[in-house]
């Protein structure tokens, strides 16, 4: 399976592309930026370009997208916000599907410890994936951290599916 994690934000989108036919690798990571002081408009259209060229490219087979967490800035809330918008309209359009993860999911499914620090998120992507340093920027290794969480938990994720379809019942 061929999976997008996607870290969302307005000035920095990190996005991680991992296969796990062969344990967990690495395909390819990194960071869509946007330009300061442009226009809302243009920036969410550069964000939605862009992750449409990632899917375009590397053909993944789903797109696990960071749930936004805000407690303080509204602001900061609102443009991100817009920012997982286009990331998840990109993914609809070429029909990938999505599935989205907290924070702490996604560092209890990569460290085992929901509260666990950045550094030792960080750590375990590099020692998970075999890479040589941890990735930069911190916005690439937490969309890597996101992919891999979901590495993790769709065997799960896929039981219980199945589980609920022999119930008869439609939805997890």
């Amino acid at each position: 399976m061929r999976i997008l994690g996607i870290d969302p934000g307005f000035g920095r989108t990190g996005y991680g592309v991992i296969d796990t036919a062969r344990g967990l690798a690495a395909i390819e990571y990194g960071c869509i930026e946007t330009v300061p002081h442009t226009p809302t408009g243009e920036r969410l259209r550069d964000i939605y370009e862009a992750v449409t060229d990632i899917i375009s490219r590397l053909k993944p087979d789903v797109a696990a997208i960071e749930q936004l967490f805000f407690n303080r800035n509204v602001t900061t809330a609102f443009t991100a916000s817009e920012a997982r918008g286009v990331v998840v309209l990109a993914a609809e359009m070429a029909a990938v599907p999505q599935i989205a993860y907290t924070p702490m999911q996604v560092k209890q499914a990569v460290v085992g410890y929901g509260r666990a620090e950045k550094r030792q998120v960080q750590e375990m992507v590099r020692i998970l994936l075999g890479l040589q340093a941890v990735p930069k920027p911190d916005d690439a290794a937490d969309a890597l951290a996101i992919a891999i969480a979901h590495a993790h938990s769709s065997p799960y994720l896929t039981r219980v599916m199945h589980s609920r379809e022999g119930s008869g019942r439609d939805s997890v």
